[in-house]
C-alpha cells in the first residue's frame, strides 16, 4: 500500500479535564468532444477512493470538491472566467480544455489541465502520488483505469493521440479521476498539439452557497452566454440509518459510531477524519509513522484507546472498520469531540495540525451539505 508521509496520525492526549481531550462524493461528468458537453452521472460518495504510493510538495496542501460545472462548446472567454472567479463565495477554481481525441483506434475523451491546479481536483490518491503529477507536467498523459485495461495501455511506453495533429505522449500511468467519462488527461502544454478546446470547461467550488444560489450567479456572471451548467454537489442523500445489527455502509458506520460511542459529536467529523487518513480504509498502512487501519491509529495510541465496536467479541482488531471507527469516536470524545466548543480541540487532539483541523472542518461540512 502507499503511504501519505504528510498524513499525521492520532497522538495520545491527557483527558483528566473535560475541556481537554472533517459530499463526499466526487461528482461524476464526462467530456464529449464533438458536441462539447459535460453531462452528470450519478457517481460514488466522495472519498469513496483509494490510495496509491504517494510523495507530496508543499504545493499540495488539499483536496477540492466540485459543485458546479460550466461548459461551452466554442470555450469559456477570459472575460466569463474572471467573472465566474469573482463570484463572492466561490472558494476554488479551476478551467480545463477538452475534446474527443483518437488513440488506438478508440475515441477517447481528453481534458487539458495546469497539473500542480488539477490535481487538488482528484481524488486523494492521485492526488498525492507526486511522480504520475510530474510526469503529466512532462508532458506524459495520464489515463483511467478502465480506459488504460481497455487500450492496454503499459507504462512507460509511448502512445500516439490523434487531435488536431498526431502527438507521441509518454504513458504516465493510470488513476481514479473522480469522474466518469474523462479517458486521459494531458497537461495544457499538449493541449494545443492536439487541438483541444481552450477553455472548454470550469469547474467551480462554493461550499458556502447553495445550489440554486450559485447557478444563479453563476448565469448572471455569463452575462447571457448560451453555456451548459451541470450541477456536481449530490442532490439526494442516504437517510441515517440505525439498527441493532452492524452498519451496511461506511456512511452508516459513522453515523452509528458517532451516536452509540460519542452522544453529540459530528458523525460527519467521523467521516472527513475516515477519508482523510486511509480513503475510507483503501490504505491501512502501515504509514512512515508505522500508523495503522482505516482510521491510522498508532499502536500505542491503539492499545490505550482500541474498543470492539458493536458488540464484537474478542481483542479490538486495529484494521478492522468496526472497531476502528468507534475507537476514533470514543478518542475524539475523550478531547472534547461531544461539543461544538470542543470539536477543534479534539481533531487537533487526533493529529497535532491547524492545517489538519481546518481540513477536516472543510470536509465535513461538504458531507453535512450533501447528505444534511
Amino acid at each position: 500500500m502507499g503511504r501519505l508521509w504528510w498524513r499525521r496520525t492520532p497522538h495520545s492526549v491527557a483527558v483528566s479535564s473535560p475541556a481537554r481531550g472533517g459530499r463526499t462524493a466526487y461528482a461524476a461528468l464526462a467530456v464529449v468532444a464533438a458536441g462539447s458537453l459535460l453531462h452528470y452521472i450519478p457517481g460514488p460518495p466522495r472519498g469513496d477512493v483509494s490510495y496509491g504510493p504517494a510523495q507530496t510538495t508543499a504545493a499540495f496542501h488539499h483536496i477540492v470538491l466540485p459543485d458546479l460545472a460550466v461548459v461551452q462548446g466554442s470555450g469559456i472567454s477570459d472575460a466569463s472566467l474572471d467573472r465566474l472567479r469573482a463570484i463572492r463565495g466561490v472558494s476554488d477554481f479551476i478551467a480545463l480544455d477538452g475534446a474527443a481525441v483518437t488513440s488506438g483506434g478508440a475515441k477517447v475523451n481528453v481534458i487539458g489541465v495546469n497539473a500542480q491546479q488539477f490535481r487538488s481536483w482528484t481524488p486523494l490518491s492521485t492526488a498525492s502520488n507526486q511522480k504520475l503529477w510530474n510526469a503529466l507536467d512532462a508532458g506524459g498523459f495520464i489515463a483511467s483505469t478502465p480506459v488504460r485495461h481497455k487500450l492496454r495501455l503499459h507504462k512507460g511506453r509511448v502512445y500516439s493521440l490523434a487531435g488536431a495533429a498526431t502527438v507521441s505522449l509518454d504513458f504516465a500511468g493510470a488513476a481514479p479521476l473522480g469522474v466518469a467519462g474523462i479517458d486521459m488527461v494531458v497537461s495544457n502544454k499538449v493541449s494545443a498539439q492536439l487541438g483541444l478546446i481552450h477553455n472548454l470547461a470550469a469547474l467551480i467550488s462554493a461550499p458556502g452557497l447553495s445550489i440554486a444560489t450559485l447557478r444563479h450567479d453563476v448565469r448572471a456572471a455569463l452575462q447571457g452566454t448560451a453555456a451548459k451548467l451541470v450541477t456536481l454537489r449530490p442532490q439526494h442523500a442516504p437517510p441515517i440509518v440505525t439498527s441493532s445489527g452492524k452498519p451496511t455502509s461506511y456512511i452508516q458506520l459513522f453515523q452509528e459510531s458517532a451516536a452509540r460511542y460519542c452522544p453529540g459529536l459530528p458523525w460527519e467529523v467521523l467521516a472527513a477524519i475516515g477519508q482523510i487518513e486511509s480513503g475510507f480504509g483503501a490504505n491501512i498502512g502501515p504509514s512512515t509513522a508505522g500508523a495503522l487501519g482505516p482510521m491510522q491509529f498508532l499502536p500505542s495510541t491503539w492499545a490505550a484507546w482500541g474498543i470492539s465496536g458493536f458488540g464484537d467479541k474478542g481483542p479490538p482488531n486495529i484494521n478492522d472498520p468496526f472497531d476502528a471507527v468507534p475507537s476514533a469516536a470514543r478518542y475524539l470524545c475523550a478531547a472534547g469531540g461531544s461539543t461544538a466548543a470542543g470539536l477543534p480541540r479534539a481533531i487537533f487532539a487526533y493529529n497535532h495540525a491547524d492545517w489538519y483541523v481546518n481540513e477536516v472542518l472543510a470536509l465535513a461540512r461538504q458531507y453535512q451539505q450533501a447528505y444534511g
